[in-house]
């Protein structure tokens, strides 16, 4: 999304890319941070095979810079700073298989997660072919900064996702490094192609005003109504310690906010 101009050896604002020899590359392509088998409403997706687990991975990077961050340790660093296991798509989807075929686990797939996993998006749809391969999900959890280019090389084996939509004003998408048109036009050509959730962290004296959130739930409702929207309780992380959590109360008629426009709104993080 940004489009850094690299000089040979820089590495872009995510800390993911990198011009090596005059050509920008993925620089932290199977290089793995995070892994866990996660129900699958912790990513948070509430209607996409509810009560399954999902085999969960992360890596390193972001192309934003949310102060309230909750996985700021591996989002806001590189391979340096970070124990890493380098692993294949091959390697990854095997992993995925073995999880499913222990019927205790119940794995359905593989969630790209934890950082934001656009950054390094070729070792997302390398390892996707190969788990759609095996006849297992695939699930992206993101904040829709990228380009549509980027969308189209995922989409064909993607399932679903669950995109963070900050908020519904151009100045706060700024504050955190990002743009909201971008973001819209993710989330239009997503829905098109799969199933997709929308989250909104609701945090106070930011993007918290009842009328941002008509406004929001108003054009998620004109591209589809059925579309699931969580709206999120914040709490003190990262460089907002100071600030307080959001009050519940206000989540709550943000919720019937919304709800007058979206058949489904969930409360997270109550």
């Amino acid at each position: 999304m940004h489009h850094c101009a690299l000089e040979p050896g820089q590495t872009g604002l995510c800390r993911a890319r990198k011009n090596k020899g005059g050509e920008i590359v993925c620089d932290n392509y199977g290089l793995i941070t995070s892994c866990a088998l996660d129900p699958i409403e912790k990513k948070p997706l509430y209607d996409f095979h509810p009560g399954s687990m999902i085999l969960s991975v992360g890596s390193f990077g972001c192309n934003l810079r949310c102060p309230f961050c909750q996985n700021h340790e591996i989002s806001m660093t590189d391979a340096r700073s970070l124990d890493v296991e380098e692993v294949s798509p091959g390697q990854l989807a095997d992993t995925a298989l073995l999880w499913k075929e222990q019927k205790k686990a119940g794995n359905i797939g593989v969630a790209y997660t934890y950082n934001e996993p656009v950054v390094g998006w070729e070792f997302v749809r390398d390892t996707a072919r190969l788990v759609r391969e095996y006849g297992m999900l695939n699930v992206l959890v993101t904040n829709g900064t990228a380009s549509l280019e980027v969308l189209e090389e995922l989409l064909p084996w993607i399932d679903a996702m669950n995109i963070d939509l900050k908020g519904f004003r151009e100045e706060y998408y700024r504050k955190l490094g990002g743009d909201l048109e971008t973001v819209k036009a993710f989330i239009a050509r997503a829905v098109e192609s799969c199933h997709v959730e929308l989250t909104t962290l609701i945090v106070p004296g930011e993007n918290d005003s009842p009328e941002d959130m008509e406004a929001q739930a108003k054009w998620i409702s004109g591209l589809r109504p059925t579309i699931p929207l969580h709206i999120t309780r914040f709490f003190p992380r990262y460089r907002m310690r100071d600030r307080e959590a959001t009050d519940v109360e206000l989540l709550y008629r943000l919720v019937g906010t919304a709800g007058k426009y979206l058949e489904k709104v969930y409360v997270g993080n109550v």
